[in-house]
């Protein structure tokens, strides 16, 4: 049966739009479709956001590192810092969510829960927090260190970050601002707790002084699929954005991380599953198939390479290109992102690619699923992986911006609400409610002040 013609249940896709300044595919700022010279004009960004809640998407995402990624000699890179870009989206749009993405290896909980919390409200409910941990030196480097603090300890630093964030988040109880204006009583405070969290990481004293948003808490993101990646997402996360290059891939890590869930209390519905695509869109497949190649033919071998070598923690400069991968090291010794440098590795040994044809592989998605065709293909592989175990829904990188979101919203996005795959209205007000998570209870509720939480030890 074709995927048009499958019946559907009242199961529904979540959308994500993951905008980068003049799109995904390394060479999209050299395109004449995009517009490279408005990546720090809030115009040109709001544009974009209104086009996503256009389309009814959930969410909206910006990716962040503190270092300059790349080489910023063959790319349009840099930008906004993220929060402060979507508090100011959030007051042009009313619907769609307001993902950014914060480190909890460079920053403290405390402010960043203020800052969330302060987005949150103004937004009237549609923050999201994509929890990183940081993956490159030239970040440490940034912050006063020589190296990277070890993969399983930033790990450990993030567990108890999100646990002191969500602490302060529920600092304040939903019902504890009064406004008793004839007694003279702004807030109630016993309602209003300290947390006195004293661990290995941190020591904060509380209680945070932003009042309980309108979500409680953010949504929590986390995008991180090794080993460690997984069981803190299956311990914390609400949405993982993931990347996997096949069905069967895509199948074995949605199972395995939901199957984790359990053990932490947690039902499956709990999480939501979104892979990374990145949809070169055309009204014929000759079409799309021409855009790819003008995009791959764009490239800068040199920058290419550069980012490679990142991905693989091995520095590949001066290497033929069309010569194979030199010897790799093993997984376990990457201290960068180790589910990344694995499925970049697999793809080239599977399908025997040399440097320059990986390298052109990576263009557009740096490991993500690209997928070349007319609407009615790109709708018909996201159906797949949905009714197929494989997605919760998607991650959308449109390879050129503003062109590329744009054709999605327009032309695939009906497809999908024909389908009876996606809405055609939004019916709720929060990210939450779009993604059909629960407000979070507040934990301190009806507990008693308590003296400091016991100091952890460190791993």
């Amino acid at each position: 049966m074709p995927p048009a013609d499958r019946p559907t249940t009242h199961r529904r896709l979540h959308l994500n739009a993951f905008l980068m300044n003049a799109g995904h595919h390394d060479a999209a700022w050299r395109h004449p479709r995009t517009q490279p010279e408005r990546v720090t004009d809030l115009r040109y960004f709001q544009q974009l956001a209104q086009t996503a809640e256009r389309g009814r998407l959930d969410s909206i995402f910006f990716a962040d590192g503190l270092a300059l990624w790349g080489k910023v000699r063959h790319n349009a890179l840099g930008g906004f810092e993220p929060l402060t870009l979507l508090s100011a989206l959030a007051t042009i749009t009313e619907h769609i969510g307001l993902i950014a993405t914060v480190s909890t290896t460079f920053n403290e909980p405390f402010h960043t829960a203020r800052k969330f919390a302060s987005l949150d409200h103004i937004s009237g409910g549609r923050a999201g927090w994509n929890i990183v941990t940081s993956g490159t030196v030239n970040e440490a480097r940034n912050f006063g260190q020589d190296e990277h603090l070890e993969h399983r300890l930033r790990y450990a630093r993030a567990r108890e970050f999100v646990e002191v964030a969500t602490q302060l988040w529920d600092s304040w109880e939903d019902d504890a601002i009064l406004l008793d204006r004839e007694r003279g009583v702004y807030a109630d405070t016993d309602r209003v707790r300290e947390i006195n969290h004293r661990g290995a990481y941190f020591g904060v004293q509380g209680p945070l002084n932003v009042p309980r948003s309108p979500q409680g808490h953010p949504l929590l993101v986390q995008a991180g699929s090794s080993e460690d990646g997984k069981e803190f997402a299956a311990e914390y996360a609400e949405a993982v954005f993931t990347a996997q290059q096949t069905l069967a891939d895509a199948q074995a890590f949605y199972k395995d991380l939901k199957s984790r869930l359990a053990r932490h209390g947690r039902s499956e519905n709990e999480l939501k599953v979104l892979p990374g695509i990145c949809p070169v869109i055309g009204s014929t497949e000759a079409e799309a198939q021409a855009l790819d190649r003008e995009l791959t033919e764009l490239q800068v071998p040199e920058y290419g390479l550069a980012q490679l070598s990142g991905m693989l923690g091995t520095d590949l400069t001066g290497l033929p290109l069309d010569g194979p991968l030199p010897e790799l090291p093993e997984e376990r010794d990457i201290n960068g992102n180790k589910s990344r440098f694995t499925l970049v590795a697999e793809l080239a040994r599977r399908d025997g690619l040399t440097l320059r044809e990986l390298i052109a592989r990576l263009g557009g998605g740096r490991g993500h699923r690209v997928v070349v065709g007319t609407p009615e293909q790109i709708a018909d592989q996201l159906q797949e992986w949905f009714s197929q175990g494989a997605a919760d829904g998607f991650n959308i990188m449109p390879p050129h911006l503003p062109g590329g979101l744009e054709d999605f919203v327009d032309h695939v996005v009906p497809l999908l609400q024909r389908r009876g795959l996606f809405r055609t209205e939004y019916t709720g007000r929060t990210l939450r409610d779009h993604y059909g998570l629960p407000r979070p209870t507040n934990r301190t509720a009806n507990r008693p002040a308590t003296a400091a939480t016991p100091k952890r030890q460190a791993p």
